[in-house]
């Protein structure tokens, strides 16, 4: 793994060091993708696992509990509060990366490095997608 200037979060590299979670790599190699996307997203925890926002609003939350889990997800959402749904989902995106739970909210599953890696091009370009439609 390159090592990049990114913003990233040290208490949230603690927090992660103390997690010892079977899939550190993955979860490191997605804080970089998500943290290159957009030089003005902010990273923290919440629900446990890396979180990013835009402007202190949450946009982008990495499921990673349980440690013991075969997978890692990010849900791209608008926050916590529940908001009006859009007639259309937020942003067009062919990849099949996304898995829509509603027309604001949607998950990307991983199971392993490769997908990660396989992924960068297109996971880039929902960041920045997601960004954009939600600010």
């Amino acid at each position: 793994m390159a090592k990049e200037k990114t913003n990233l979060n040290s208490e949230v590299t603690i927090f992660l060091d103390e997690q010892k979670h079977s899939f550190r790599k993955e979860i490191e190699q997605l804080r970089i993708y998500i943290l290159r996307a957009n030089e003005n997203l902010t990273e923290n925890i919440k629900w446990n696992g890396p979180n990013y926002c835009f402007n202190s609003e949450d946009r982008i939350t990495m499921r990673i509990q349980p440690p013991t889990t075969k997978q890692i997800q990010l849900i791209f959402h608008r926050g916590a509060k529940k908001q009006v749904q859009p007639k259309e989902k937020l942003i067009e995106e062919h990849s099949k990366l996304l898995i829509w739970k509603e027309n604001d909210r949607a998950i990307a599953t991983f199971k392993n490095m490769d997908e990660i890696e396989n992924a960068e091009t297109n996971l880039t370009e929902i960041v920045k997608k997601w960004i954009n439609a939600t600010k």
